[in-house]
């Protein structure tokens, strides 16, 4: 049970911002001429694949181990990721000079894994079949005094994710428009929390929406009925960045404070949205970061006369995921 219950705020996120500030990537808000044309509306994506370490989690993580004093930071930083959370971890505490220790799953990318070694973090992988990593990083807490950061329900994150929302607020304002529509890659609902809080201040008609990949789809799925629901045991999903059990106890009821809805796609459709990204933008966009493009190139929205945004969450791509998806 996690008892920190301290809520999300606006002034948070902006901190964060200040936090984050010359350390994250200022990632850019792109517009495509053909995405427009395909999909009926104006679309600018939100390029989090070319933040540092190649997704938006650098800025939860950062700001989480940023907020820290000297003291809790002296014993290390302990984590659990399939891999983006991992590399953040491990690429803020390498910039802290303290440990991290990162409990993966086995079947995680060898790209993840090689990269969060790179970093200077060790590795700790279990079986996401039987094993509780949960309790391993209970076990790492105890035995070293290291402090646990989680993916998403942990406010420090949810305030550095929010910071994309703010950027994008930024952008879009600059060319003189606002948004009708935005499109959250969604796992456990940290990235969705802080952007959505942001989306709705800024743009209080806005339509939210947190996409995840079809079996893993628990936040569509907690929306819809109004408590957390999980995930049917043997579910598979390419989308190895944003798979989930359910939705964060501290992330599902912001999100729900947001007015946040739901949408799933098919692994097809992400593939032909890693590929579209890859031929048609020339961006690199891993599976987990391709569901918004996906369900705005599935035609899952009318579009027409409407300006979205839409947030690429992550760039580590599986090589053969992006050969299979251009073989499509």
């Amino acid at each position: 049970m996690i008892t920190d219950t301290a809520t999300l705020s606006l002034d948070a996120i902006k901190a964060a911002q200040n936090r984050i500030a010359g350390e994250a990537v200022v990632t850019p808000l792109i517009n495509n001429a053909y995405l427009d044309e395909v999909v009926g509306g104006r679309v600018f994506l939100k390029c989090e694949n070319l933040q540092r370490t190649g997704s938006f989690k650098f800025r939860g993580a950062y700001n989480a181990i940023a907020s820290m004093s000297a003291d809790e930071r002296a014993n290390g930083i302990v984590a659990v990721s399939s891999g983006n959370h991992a590399q953040g971890i491990a690429e803020s505490a390498r910039m802290f000079g303290v440990p991290a220790t990162i409990i993966m799953p086995s079947s995680a990318p060898a790209i993840k894994t090689k990269r969060v070694r790179r970093l200077g973090a060790k590795v700790v992988p279990y079986d996401r079949a039987v094993d509780d990593r949960d309790s391993f990083a209970r076990d790492l807490v105890e035995e070293t005094g290291a402090e646990f950061v989680r993916p998403y329900d942990d406010v420090r994150v949810m305030a550095g994710q929010g910071t994309v929302g703010l950027e994008t607020v930024s952008q879009l304002g600059a060319l003189g428009l606002s948004a009708d529509i935005g499109l959250v890659c969604t796992g456990g609902g940290g990235l969705c929390a802080g952007v959505s809080t942001v989306w709705r201040d800024a743009f209080p008609a806005i339509d939210i929406f947190a996409v995840e990949p079809e079996g893993y789809d628990d936040t569509v799925r907690s929306l819809a009925s109004g408590q957390r629901e999980a995930n049917m045991p043997g579910a598979s999903s390419i989308c190895d960045a944003i798979l989930t059990d359910r939705p964060g106890e501290l992330t599902f009821p912001i999100n729900v404070a947001n007015q946040v809805r739901g949408l799933a796609v098919s692994d097809d459709e992400v593939l032909d949205a890693v590929a579209f990204a890859l031929r048609e933008l020339k961006l690199v966009v891993e599976a987990g970061g391709a569901v918004s493009l996906a369900a705005l190139l599935a035609g899952k929205i009318d579009l027409e006369g409407q300006v979205a945004l839409a947030v690429l969450s992550g760039g580590n791509a599986d090589p053969a995921v992006l050969a299979r998806a251009l073989q499509r």
